[in-house]
């Protein structure tokens, strides 16, 4: 019975040594089972992918240039609105009723010149020619008093009465010439009077910019993208109220990592989408690179043009930037995670040679889109090893799987 038993356990012992050599034995001798990737030849496109937004060449803050009360506010946000049109109204009482104030000042200030010219200068020209009359008779007078002195015909004391007269109309006539003088256009009186009319004028400008400012219009047609205020509202300048985006040539702004600044060039062409409609692509172009990079972020500010923008196209709308760096017809791709070292000096694959792992340099050219151009080292065909696949080693037996 025990010698049975004994043939019984050696049968299955048997039994079971041939079943694990069968399973065993393809990967003990053959290697195990491995993915791998294959080489290809075909068109390629490098580009350097960004996401940024849509904007306008420029944008237009809006705000008030003195302190009030918000009247009214005629438009809302979103609203098309033509260039002067009315974007926000203070309450101007105050300012109307100083210009008022200083239009009356300035009709006063004409109205004195006015008399001046008219009234006062011909009275002065005419109180100065009386007062010559009046100087020429004292005169003639003086010296007939002192030929008749000299004939002893009058006393001394008549001739001084007679110079003493002569003095006062010198005097007299002296001071009708200063203010005839005076009251000429090119007279002291005169041009203080025009300098009075100048100055009231001027008041009269300035209330009347301040009016004008409790108007703020629109300096360009455009769409009002903004908007942050409302009737009742005290403003003051400094203060941002609204945002005006003018008609015209539409921008995309993005960042580009630093490191692919030496790839980017002014003309360099581009495919976008906009994240609202993934499907709608449109055409763009590089029409600025920021001389600067943010230091925070390592990063470039890039515009482009868009100069057929979609109709769905609005202004922040988020999209995505593909620039087309460089094409190559036919060229030879190896995906990039087959690659070792990718970035240093000396890249690697592990190519497929039979049914053995080998290591094999490579000389990379474009990249882009998990892909890398193959220079030297690899053909079309070739089958290569994942970075992945870290159980694979130079020299190893394995039994390829195309991945699919």
């Amino acid at each position: 019975m025990s010698a049975i038993r004994r043939h019984l356990t050696a049968i299955i012992v048997v039994v079971l040594v041939i079943v694990v050599a069968a399973l065993a034995g393809p990967r003990l001798v053959l290697g195990p089972q491995v993915g791998v990737e294959q080489v290809v030849q075909q068109d390629f496109v490098q580009t350097v992918v960004a996401s940024g937004r849509v904007e306008t060449a420029h944008r237009v803050d809006v705000g008030v240039q003195i302190t009030g009360r918000v009247q009214r506010v005629p438009v809302t946000e979103g609203q098309r609105v033509a260039a002067g049109a009315t974007l926000i109204e203070l309450d101007a009482s105050e300012l109307r009723a100083a210009l008022d104030q200083a239009e009356y000042a300035a009709k006063a200030a004409a109205a004195r010149l006015r008399q001046l010219q008219q009234v006062q200068s011909p009275l002065a020209v005419q109180a100065e020619r009386q007062a010559q009359i009046a100087y020429d008779a004292a005169r003639d007078a003086l010296r007939r008093s002192e030929a008749l002195l000299a004939a002893g015909a009058i006393s001394a004391v008549a001739l001084d009465d007679t110079r003493r007269a002569e003095q006062v109309a010198a005097a007299q006539l002296r001071s009708a010439q200063q203010q005839a003088a005076s009251a000429r256009p090119s007279g002291s009186d005169a041009a203080a009077t025009a300098a009075a009319l100048k100055q009231a004028q001027a008041g009269v400008e300035l209330a009347r910019a301040k009016l004008a400012y409790a108007t703020v219009t629109a300096p360009r047609a455009g769409t009002l993208i903004a908007r942050d205020v409302e009737p009742g509202d005290i403003v003051q300048p400094g203060r941002m109220l609204m945002v005006l985006s003018p008609g015209g040539e539409t921008q995309l702004v993005v960042e580009i990592d630093e490191k692919n600044l030496q790839l980017l060039t002014l003309g360099l062409t581009a495919l976008v989408s906009a994240d609202a409609y993934p499907k709608e692509r449109f055409a763009a172009d590089v029409a600025y690179i920021n001389p600067g990079v943010d230091a925070q972020r390592g990063a470039v500010g890039v515009k482009l043009r868009v100069p057929s923008p979609p109709t769905y196209l609005k202004q922040d709308m988020t999209v995505s930037v593909d620039i087309e760096i460089a094409r190559r017809a036919n060229a030879v791709l190896v995906p990039s995670d087959a690659v070792h070292d990718i970035d240093s000096e000396s890249p690697w694959v592990l190519k497929i040679d039979g049914r053995q792992a080998r290591r094999q340099a490579v000389t990379l050219g474009l990249r882009s889109d998990g892909l890398c151009e193959v220079l030297a080292g690899l053909t079309a065909g070739d089958r290569v090893v994942p970075v992945a696949t870290a159980t694979v080693s130079d020299g190893d037996r394995l039994r390829p799987v195309l991945a699919k």
